[in-house]
């Protein structure tokens, strides 16, 4: 019986150490849960920062358009979503467990205290049943040993040859014999009624009442972790009415996506503010007097003193803006000189697409030109045209429109560093009121010098603002442009500057050497003074339409040329047009001509269909 009771203790604490197994199993499990929660939360919010758009830079100007708040809506609510997983993990660590861990050490306690416990009742009750068997034996011997006496002394009683102190001596030993026995006897039976009381204290109170303690703590084991699975998803669920919100708020930011809003801002940011060409007139060429310009007449048209050119129709003039602007760089900054011949080393004929005769020129050079001054004729040798150049000061470089738009941002932020510098003024004014009404705060006279200087900005930033003003009303109408009137009445052209002509003179040169004008005829020559140069530096790049790989190394020291090196591969964006020289573009910044001669051109397909 006692060996069963012991199976029984030990089933018990198999069962108990299984259970508290379990609880840790499930602790490890919220634990892995709640690393899994920080790691997405993280991965989440590295996401939203990854495509948010950089301070200061071409994409923040992007975040303008509806869509695009959108997006940057969405992120901002995907960060919030992340924060969401950072709150589960933060709950279900600190509520189950830091709660579930700190249980287990309690749980794993008392389950010791119980078992040691049972021990000791199942023990003490193995010590009584150890007594009452010493006892039982002792009373067993006893009475035999009383038995084995009184024969003896009923033998010797009996016997007629025994001596009489032989038989007393033996009914004496017979007589303690018994005596010892009913000892023995008497002290059974108390350690067997104590026994007996003590097995059923055992086995109807003690072992009754740790085997409830028992049972006790196992079933608060296993409701804490119904609490705690019930807690797991409590804690999802209490994120859900924010996480609801985040996605609502990306539903709303889709939904006030507006294409017709967008699509306004592109034509805002972009409007130019020209007016579209004229109809472009008819012009005669069956009569030799109709003619406009022809190679033997520029000189002759220029000479006859006219202040008018032929196309003096405001079509014609207003027709420029639409013209290719890297067109007519490349027309007049070109070097409208003879290539250098390739090395030695390589005959002509070895390179292909070597330079075609000069002579097979499309349109002659004085006619173009002639066309573009009558244009809009202020053409100091287009230096201004060069890509990179810093803008003028007043915006003249943009389209009205843009320009108006630049030059009333300008104000703006004028006026707020005036506002800035005044309410810097109205600071310092009144802490030298303070400073007067309570000298030992400090000294008046100290701020004096700040005053003065803010002062001088001040006037100084009020001086920018009406500069900026005047030119904005310039563009918006309210004020005649400058010079333009005098101009228009006077019918005046003011003559160049004798070096730049000179130049554009020596620009002129033609592929064969010779001049187009003489330059007599070129210091002659008048042209309206006109904001030309200004109005192309907001240049569109020409694409590209091949490949060319240098075969030699140029020195480009010539205006109009690009340096490269042997074996460099560059972009074509101008094929040869007879004169010799291919326009190639080594990046956004460098461009510029070579000697067809130096390079190998592999054209795209499209652009030769083109």
């Amino acid at each position: 019986f006692y060996d069963s009771l012991q199976d029984q203790f030990d089933n018990l604490e198999k069962h108990t150490q299984w259970g508290i197994d379990v609880l840790e199993k499930y602790i490890k499990f919220v634990k892995e849960r709640t690393e899994i929660e920080l790691s997405y939360a993280k991965q989440l919010r590295n996401l939203s920062k990854k495509y948010q758009p950089k301070k200061n830079s071409k994409e923040e100007e992007e975040y303008r358009y509806t869509s695009t708040r959108a997006f940057l809506a969405t992120l901002n609510e995907m960060n919030d979503y992340a924060g969401q997983h950072e709150v589960i993990s933060e709950n279900m660590t600190s509520l189950i467990t830091g709660e579930l861990t700190r249980y287990v050490q309690e749980l794993k306690q008392e389950r010791k205290s119980h078992f040691h416990d049972g021990r000791k009742a199942q023990q003490h009750i193995e010590t009584c049943w150890k007594q009452l068997e010493a006892s039982k034996r002792r009373f067993e011997r006893d009475c035999k040993e009383a038995d084995r006496a009184q024969q003896y002394f009923e033998k010797m009683d009996a016997d007629i040859n025994v001596t009489k102190a032989d038989v007393e001596k033996a009914r004496q030993q017979a007589q303690l014999r018994h005596q010892m026995a009913e000892d023995s006897k008497a002290e059974y039976s108390s350690t067997l009624q104590k026994f007996n009381s003590e097995q059923h204290e055992h086995y109807y109170t003690h072992i009754p009442n740790i085997f409830q303690k028992i049972q006790e703590m196992e079933e608060r084991r296993i409701v804490r972790i119904g609490e705690s699975m019930k807690t797991f998803a409590e804690v999802d669920r209490q994120v859900i009415p924010i996480i609801g919100k985040c996605l609502d708020e990306i539903t709303k930011a889709a939904e006030s996506v507006d294409h017709k809003n967008d699509s306004q801002m592109v034509i805002e940011a972009f409007k130019s503010g020209f007016e579209p060409p004229g109809d472009i007139e008819f012009e005669d060429f069956t009569q030799p007097m109709k003619r406009t310009v022809s190679e033997s007449s520029l000189s002759n048209s220029r000479g006859d003193g006219k202040s008018e050119p032929k196309f003096g129709g405001k079509s014609k003039g207003k027709l420029w803006p639409f013209i290719k602007k890297n067109k007519l760089m490349s027309l007049l900054t070109s070097p409208h000189q003879p290539p250098p011949p390739p090395p030695a080393s390589a005959s002509p004929s070895a390179v292909p697409n070597g330079p075609q005769s000069p002579k097979q020129q499309k349109e002659p050079l004085s006619h173009r030109f002639n066309e573009f001054m009558t244009s809009k004729p202020k053409i100091h040798c287009f230096r201004s045209l060069k890509r990179g150049g810093a803008g003028p000061e007043d915006f003249s470089n943009l389209p009205p429109e843009q320009r108006r738009k630049k030059l009333q941002q300008k104000v703006d932020e004028l006026n707020k560093d005036i506002q800035k510098e005044l309410d810097q003024r109205d600071a310092l004014t009144k802490m030298k009121d303070v400073y007067i009404k309570n000298p030992q705060m400090g000294d008046a006279a100290s701020v004096d010098h700040r005053l003065s200087e803010l002062a001088q900005n001040i006037e100084k930033l009020r001086l920018e603002v009406q500069k900026f003003e005047g030119w904005l009303a310039e563009v918006e109408g309210r004020l005649p442009a400058r010079n333009e009137q005098p101009r228009r009445q006077s019918g005046m052209y003011e003559p160049q500057n004798p070096s730049a002509v000179n130049s554009c003179a020596q620009d002129r040169e033609s592929p064969d050497g010779s001049y187009t004008e003489e330059q007599s005829q070129e210091t002659e020559m008048k042209v309206p003074a006109t904001d030309f140069d200004d109005e192309f530096d907001d240049e569109e790049p020409l694409p590209t339409i091949g490949t060319c790989k240098a075969l030699y190394t140029f020195e480009g020291q010539n205006e109009g040329t690009i340096s490269v090196a042997e074996g460099e591969m560059l972009y074509v964006i101008e094929e040869d047009k007879g004169d010799g020289w291919t326009r190639i573009r080594r990046n956004e910044d460098e461009e510029g001509y070579v000697p067809t001669s130096y390079v190998e051109v592999y054209l795209d397909k499209n652009a030769k269909g083109a």
